[in-house]
């Protein structure tokens, strides 16, 4: 029996469609996701060795922050999956309301947020206390990605306008006053300095960006002329161009920093044997200095693997950024390698005393579930925009 053919002669058979782009896909970004975890561990054993002897933190329980930090590493993780599981279009649909999420925490702060050394940042959800201006990082930098896309892909024009970066500027500026109102004058700075460099990616003119600047420059003098910063924090800048002004105020968390970093010599003094660590000396040491005791416990060798475990994260960052397959996630991508770039800086310049302390975590290390529930929702997103991606995994 004679089959007939009904594909036209001398036409190639047609390929088979792909139901979503996903499929295009190589898979995740498992240098980026080994370095991210290896970093939560390394932080989740250093959380544990900065508490085990401060009953005035534990109440006795020597497992009682590493219990915790146990409890915000799981939901973490499950929040990076549910992103990193979401169809990118959805990504893109519910940028808004992630917006509005964080610009109402922001809000709810203000009116009956808990004050923590002198900063009302902090909302009390049961026996969990959440800040919202870690998830307004993420939020601002989804939201502006978001604008430059949506111009490009109505044809509004082929550069970034001023119309695009003065949306954009609206976007950051709103999350951007409510902070500086509780005051967070660390969380200002990462998200300026985030906001910049979205900017930059985007495209916006050089003339917005030097304008930024000298605007920048110019707000943070009027800031402290006109009395909106707390006098602790002006004194934490005084202490930082001159450490032995005060050493027992502003300049005792610098100098104690240095001295635990410096104990820890080349190979450190031992994981929960640090001597500074182990007395109490170095304040929020679990938190803003957990870089301190990396570097007196585990020594510089120690120290530069956490380093270079951040450097890892942040390039991979960018290298998705660079492969993305559309603006939106070219943008996101970059502007989180931005956020996580700064604030690691930030946060390890503050310990080693090359920067004012001002109060950030180390993205991924530092004990507390609003800054670990952020960062593995940005690294759900950047795995997210890599597997929709068309190019291959890094070169």
């Amino acid at each position: 029996m004679t089959v007939l053919s009904t594909r036209p002669t001398g036409r190639p058979a047609a390929r088979p469609l792909r139901a979503a782009s996903s499929l295009r896909a190589p898979g995740l970004d498992w240098l980026l996701m080994l370095a991210a975890l290896a970093l939560v561990v390394l932080g989740t054993l250093l959380v544990w060795s900065a508490t085990s002897t401060r009953a005035d933190l534990t109440g006795g329980d020597p497992h009682a922050y590493l219990r915790k930090q146990l409890v915000n590493v799981a939901i973490g993780l499950v929040l990076m999956v549910a992103v990193l599981a979401t169809d990118h279009r959805w990504v893109r649909i519910l940028a808004p309301l992630a917006y509005l999420a964080s610009v109402g925490g922001l809000v709810m702060v203000l009116v009956a947020g808990s004050t923590i050394n002198g900063s009302r940042s902090w909302i009390q959800l049961g026996g969990m206390s959440i800040q919202p201006a870690e998830f307004a990082k993420l939020a601002v930098v989804i939201g502006m990605a978001l604008v430059v896309a949506e111009r490009t892909e109505r044809r509004w024009g082929r550069r970034v306008g001023s119309l695009e970066v003065v949306v954009m500027l609206v976007i950051a500026g709103v999350p951007a006053a409510l902070i500086l109102l509780q005051p967070d004058l660390g969380t200002m700075l990462v998200l300026s300095a985030t906001v910049f460099g979205v900017l930059a990616v985007a495209g916006a003119g050089r003339l917005w960006l030097a304008g930024l600047t000298v605007g920048a420059v110019g707000g943070a003098v009027a800031a402290v002329s006109m009395g909106v910063l707390k006098p602790y924090q002006v004194d934490r800048f005084l202490a930082f161009t001159n450490p032995g002004l005060d050493p027992r105020g502003a300049g005792y968390n610098t100098e104690q920093a240095r001295i635990a970093v410096g104990n820890g010599g080349l190979f450190g003094q031992g994981l929960f044997d640090g001597s500074q660590t182990r007395s109490g000396f170095v304040p929020e040491q679990h938190t803003d200095f957990i870089f301190t005791v990396a570097g007196e416990e585990l020594g510089l060798v120690g120290a530069g693997v956490l380093i270079l475990l951040v450097a890892v994260v942040i390039w991979r960052a960018l290298v998705i950024s660079a492969q993305a397959g559309d603006l939106f996630g070219r943008v996101a991508a970059a502007g989180i390698a931005c956020w996580w770039g700064f604030q690691a800086f930030q946060n390890i310049g503050m310990c080693l005393g090359i920067m004012p302390v001002t109060g950030v975590p180390l993205p991924f290390v530092s004990y507390g579930g609003s800054s670990l529930f952020a960062g593995m929702l940005a690294l759900g997103l950047l795995q997210n925009i890599h597997l929709r991606s068309a190019g291959p995994l890094g070169r």
